[in-house]
């Protein structure tokens, strides 16, 4: 039995995946702490985990533990992780009751001494259903309010959050209002007015409209070393440079010199020199580099390219994937905030100060 019911408590559910459930997050924590000092957190159910000191913890928690240092063990704020066979596991035997019992230890540990906690759930309401741990459920264990995030737009939201709705209604978990992400400046005002009309006709109240911001939808290219299992072979790190646009290297020499801008992820084998030579000629007489090279194709580069890539100013990898299937899989990258994106988080931390009424919701907490 969960035994902390005193300490104010919010979840953040969405309507979908990648809804900015985590952008919401991290922008609330940041406004809560300084208007709490001490805030905890916590996602009791995680999909996307990282091993650290042999335990799966959530990639969310991580990002709020290194960015906020909350002060909460780790293994507490990610109680459990989905990994690939948890859900035939449970099907096959299900502790349901040993995994409620794992949520509420772990939340009560999160909470202790804090003055607030936050909880975010995993995509949509229902995910989590198979193994009887559905966001509405979660939210109920925790005796917690809920606010729904969505995406830009007015009728593909609204349906999709009432829909949301349903299930912490059904699991009698209250909804205290929805976040409306992801929307293009020039219709920040008129989405406020009518999504505002639209919720309220559903019993819902609109706590904030956040503008589209495009830096947040585009990889660093740490995020993309990673996805692509890339080594540094040359350049300067650190990998935190924002990249604005994929340019694949099969043109020639002069015109990769009119593509090549500072943003450019540059993917090219290592074998094409009259390409890289352009690169180089491109770099001495720019004042702001691009943003990094992968060579691709598992090419190893001979001496004298690679003596020629060690005075890159920008960080140059070397991945196994040919250069159009390192684009394909850059260009499918899920786009998530790492610990490390300091421009993004800054931003982030911004833009929901401002656009998200915190007042509203600690009113209706």
């Amino acid at each position: 039995m969960l035994q902390n019911s005193l300490t104010p408590r919010v979840f953040i559910a969405a309507t979908r995946q990648n809804d900015g459930k985590t952008t919401t997050s991290l922008g609330l924590l940041a406004a809560l702490q300084r208007r709490y000092g001490r805030v905890g957190y916590i996602k009791p159910v995680g999909q996307r985990f990282v091993e650290i000191d042999e335990q799966k913890i959530d990639e969310d928690a991580v990002i709020m533990d290194r960015v906020f240092r909350l002060n909460c063990p780790l293994v507490d704020m990610s109680p459990i992780a989905v990994e690939p066979d948890f859900t035939r596991k449970y099907l096959q035997s299900a502790n349901l009751e040993a995994l409620v019992k794992r949520i509420h230890k772990a939340f009560d540990r999160v909470a202790w001494e804090k003055d607030f906690v936050l909880c975010e759930g995993t995509g949509h309401a229902g995910v989590g259903s198979v193994f009887d741990l559905s966001n509405a459920a979660v939210a109920k264990l925790l005796n917690s309010k809920v606010v729904i995030v969505t995406r830009g737009g007015i009728g593909q939201p609204i349906d999709e959050t009432v829909m949301n709705h349903a299930l912490f209604k059904q699991e009698g978990a209250q909804v205290i209002g929805v976040i409306i992400n992801k929307v293009l400046p020039e219709k920040l005002d008129y989405i406020t007015e009518f999504a505002q009309r639209g919720l309220k006709r559903k019993g819902l109240e609109l706590l904030g409209v956040v503008p589209y911001q495009p830096m947040l939808s585009r990889p660093t290219l740490g995020a993309i070393a990673d996805e692509l299992q890339a080594e540094i072979v040359a350049g300067k790190p650190p990998l935190t440079q924002i990249v604005s646009r994929v340019v694949v290297g099969a043109m020639g020499a002069a015109r990769a010199r009119e593509i090549l801008k500072p943003g450019v992820l540059l993917i090219v084998p290592a074998d094409r020199e009259d390409i890289i030579a352009a690169a180089a000629d491109w770099l001495k007489s720019s004042k702001e580099p691009i943003a990094g090279i992968v060579l691709s194709d598992d090419v190893k580069p001979s001496d004298t390219v690679l003596k020629q890539l060690r005075g890159f100013p920008c960080p140059v990898l070397k991945a196994s994937q040919d250069s159009y299937r390192a684009a394909s899989e850059v260009h499918d990258l899920i786009i998530k905030t790492r610990p490390d994106d300091v421009q993004k988080i800054s931003l982030i931390q911004e833009i929901i100060s401002k656009h998200v009424n915190l007042d509203r919701i600690l009113d209706a907490l």
